[in-house]
């Protein structure tokens, strides 16, 4: 049993990172290797920290562990955390990929490295905040707060395009989560409380849940983000720096989906079932169009950014099919996406670092001067496609398994994605990769550095391990999730009793 404040510390140790940066004196070379140097340190123990909080977790229980609590603004707010199945995997991911991200922004960063350290430490805070928060007013605060780092990486290090994007990502998030905060407030003058657990067991009424939950479905929506709302995502790609891209697509976007399995399933279970064939088909739009605009794309990374939303199709079906292999599909899927995606914008950032330019037509025959870097690049790709024997495989078959549990019709048109990702993908890695190297810029670009492939291979493990043995995963996740699933029925079926029950009444 670990008898500290283990959530906390985890949480916001890195802003320690960040006075330690603020007490580096200087601007010069020496100076900016050791703000390097601390952002990588700290996110390093606040890895080493959250594995702690693995080791510490009980698999076979549903409920929320580690919990600490401290009453604020006058006992009917309070400072709660804690973690479950669903959100532990998520402060792990987040808390491995910061290194990452650092290593990643080593050289390419190179103009006011001090503030770039900084905001990359406050994301991690307030990224780890939103999956150990147990109070909607703490979590609404992290999820919001956490808009302003990203929107100063996008905006400051970003490419030509980059107010723009920086601006549209903040607006976008923005509009969708003032719905949320007014759903909150009407979820606290019903319920009398802003505490999640307590929240999960209360019962709201059918046409509350109704409003409540298109409220919380803006603000999820766009962060995910779903059809036709996503078109924020591919701006903000493209012009954020890459380790920008990596969180984007391995934590932020996951927000949506965590929303969904903390908030709207568990809280507003009868609106999630009436909505449930709006979300399939929104999610069937986003699995097919999206992968046939990333098949006309001309930009790398836009064209990962469109296979996300794809991807994140895939993630919104299976949470709403409400079944054990649709939402254990879901969570498998935002986890192995996180590594992909996120390894795959390392990749472009690799290329980016060498030749300053994302357009494929710059590229052609890069295995004649980069065989390590065409193996990487290939097993990322075949994840992201979906090849058995990786991580993408097993995410995608499992939500597939739960739609076809659910709706035939809904499962035939999303196995359409997996077709059309392997096109896009493949594509991509032929124009890219293969070919001849008939291009000048090319003949001297030179393969992966040692600090690239410490990057890399660490993914590539985890992306064929969990391949093979996903069990590792399943196994967090499993008891929450049949928790969820258990409690999301029982309330269907008291709700379908109740209208049995009125409706003689009605009659007589």
């Amino acid at each position: 049993m670990i008898d500290w404040p283990i959530l906390t510390t985890t949480t916001f140790l890195p802003l320690a990172g960040v006075l330690a940066i603020l007490l580096v004196p200087g601007d010069d070379d020496g100076a900016k290797r050791n703000i390097r140097m601390v952002a990588l340190v700290t996110t390093v123990f606040t890895f080493v920290l959250s594995l702690f909080i693995w080791g510490a977790f009980d698999y076979s229980n549903p409920g929320y562990q580690l919990v600490e609590t401290q009453e604020w603004l006058g006992g009917n707010i309070s400072y709660k955390m804690g973690v479950d199945g669903i959100s532990m995997l998520f402060v792990i991911l987040t808390t491995f990929l910061m290194p990452f991200c650092i290593l990643a922004s080593w050289e390419s960063v190179q103009k006011r490295v001090k503030e770039y350290m900084i905001a990359f430490l406050v994301l991690e805070t307030l990224m780890i905040g939103v999956f150990c928060a147990l109070d909607l007013v703490l979590f609404y605060v992290f999820f919001e707060a956490s808009l302003l780092p990203m929107f100063l990486i996008i905006g400051i290090w970003g490419g030509k395009r980059r107010v723009y994007a920086s601006y549209k990502f903040f607006l976008y998030t923005l509009l969708g989560s003032v719905l949320m905060l007014i759903a909150i407030m009407a979820m606290y003058w019903n319920a009398g409380t802003t505490d999640i657990v307590a929240l999960q067991k209360h019962s709201f009424a059918a046409d509350m849940q109704t409003w409540l939950w298109l409220a919380f479905f803006a603000s999820f929506a766009v962060k995910m983000p779903m059809w036709p709302v996503h078109t924020w995502l591919p701006d903000a790609h493209v012009e954020a720096p890459t380790a920008g891209s990596v969180l984007l697509a391995a934590i932020l976007l996951k927000m949506g989906g965590y929303g969904f399995l903390r908030f709207s399933l568990p809280m507003f279970p009868i609106a999630s079932d009436l909505f449930a064939p709006m979300v399939f088909t929104l999610s069937i739009i986003a699995i097919i169009y999206t992968s046939l605009v990333a098949l006309v794309q001309e930009d790398i990374k836009k064209l990962i950014a469109y296979s996300s939303v794809a991807h994140m199709g895939y993630v919104t079906m299976g949470i709403f099919t409400m079944t054990e292999q649709g939402i254990q599909g879901a969570l498998f899927q935002m986890l192995s996406h996180g590594i992909v995606s996120g390894a795959l914008f390392l990749c472009v950032g690799v290329i980016y670092d060498r030749m300053h330019t994302r357009e494929i037509s710059a590229y052609g025959g890069l295995v004649n001067r980069m065989p390590f870097y065409a193996v990487a690049f290939l097993i990322f790709t075949m994840a992201n496609v979906g090849l058995p024997g990786t991580s993408g495989f097993v995410g995608e078959f499992l939500t597939l398994l739960g739609a076809f549990e659910v709706n035939t019709w809904v499962a035939l048109f999303a196995t359409t994605g997996v077709v059309l990702s392997a096109a896009y993908a493949l594509y991509l890695y032929r124009r890219v990769v293969f070919g001849a190297l008939d291009k000048e810029s090319l003949k001297s670009i030179t393969d992966l550095s040692l600090r690239e492939q410490v990057i890399l291979v660490p993914l590539i493990i985890l992306t064929i391990l969990f391949g093979f043995y996903p069990m590792p995963i399943l196994d967090v996740t499993q008891a929450s999730v049949d928790a969820l699933i258990t409690n999301y029925q029982a309330a269907i079926e008291a709700a379908g009793q109740a209208v049995h029950a009125a409706a003689p009444a009605v009659a007589h």
